[in-house]
């Protein structure tokens, strides 16, 4: 389905800093609009949600449609005001979630 997500974040932050996240997932994003060799449509396997929580707390959430390209990147920025750990969940049509961590440290 999907290899490792790749994340990239600042390692350490300082408190109430702006930090910016970027993620990319592996996945083919099948539109469910296009049709195989014998004519038959391929059906639709798209990652449809995507969300990331800070120490339990949302951060960002959005919806993916079929018009978003194969192996989606996103990026948003986010507030730290503690250190802690960011929980990236990426949810398929069919239900799998592919999830990933990744913590930051605030600087001295």
């Amino acid at each position: 389905m999907a290899d490792k997500p790749r994340i990239k974040l600042p390692k350490e932050a300082a408190k109430g800093e702006i930090i910016q996240i970027k993620t990319l997932v592996s996945h083919v994003m099948e539109s469910g609009q296009r049709k195989d060799a014998q004519g038959k449509t391929i059906p639709r396997k798209i990652i449809n949600k995507f969300a990331c929580e800070f120490n339990g707390k949302p951060v960002f959430a959005c919806a993916l449609e079929p018009a978003i390209s194969a192996n989606p990147y996103i990026q948003f920025d986010a507030k730290v005001d503690e250190a802690g750990t960011f929980k990236f969940a990426w949810t398929d049509d069919d239900g799998t979630v592919i999830t990933a961590e990744e913590k930051i440290a605030l600087k001295a």
